[in-house]
């Protein structure tokens, strides 16, 4: 298959999986696939995410044959997948980034044996203070931390990579939260077959 006869797809993703498209895309060569990516910063505001997803769908069209959405649910209730279905695209699999790394099944257990689990990812451990402690409104009123996780018990460092610098900051993350601390590499998870599959020559829209 020649690079001229693969389709030019745009891939249009959370801020916070970019390394890990970025990677994907390295590793398995796809230059056909070009990403735009979306501040991470609305996982804290994603009723905001479908019509700001639409509107890069729709500029997106003209110059690109296929369009893939690259966020789960991600707290949306449903409303993604109503832009996605609407405007003919499609989404990477899952309710949300830690399921698409993890598992479905493997969420599902870790959620069964744990519900009162707070997950992060290598992006959410990196900017832990900036986006739950900042983000959150605890850094000015820590009152709020017991209110958002007051009913956690865990919190499950959901690993892309091996790095022991970010284990520790994970550790440090659970401990400021009072939390107790596990750490599961998942590496990229569901992310790489979801990518070959949309920037191959097969029938995905």
């Amino acid at each position: 298959m020649t690079a001229a006869s693969l389709p030019r797809v745009r891939v249009i993703a959370c801020g916070a999986i970019a390394r890990e498209l970025v990677e994907v895309l390295r590793v398995n060569g796809l230059d056909n696939v070009s990403v735009e990516c979306l501040p991470p910063e609305l996982h804290n505001r994603p009723e905001k995410i479908p019509e700001l997803v639409r509107a890069r769908i729709r500029r997106a069209k003209n110059d690109h044959d296929r369009i893939l959405v690259g966020y789960a649910d991600c707290g949306t209730g449903g409303l993604l997948d109503v832009v996605c279905a609407e405007e003919g695209v499609t989404r990477l699999p899952g309710a949300h980034c830690y399921e698409l790394f993890a598992g479905g099944e493997v969420f599902a257990a870790l959620h069964e044996r744990e519900p009162g689990t707070f997950y992060l990812t290598d992006y959410l451990v990196r900017n832990f203070d900036r986006l739950v402690i900042e983000g959150l409104g605890i850094a000015a009123h820590p009152q709020l931390q017991a209110l958002y996780f007051g009913n956690y018990r865990r919190l499950v460092h959901l690993a892309q990579t091996h790095d022991d610098t970010l284990t520790s900051h994970g550790r440090r993350a659970a401990a400021r939260l009072g939390l107790e601390h596990e750490r599961r590499f998942t590496g990229t998870g569901a992310l790489d077959a979801a990518l070959v599959a949309v920037a191959g020559a097969g029938s995905l829209p």
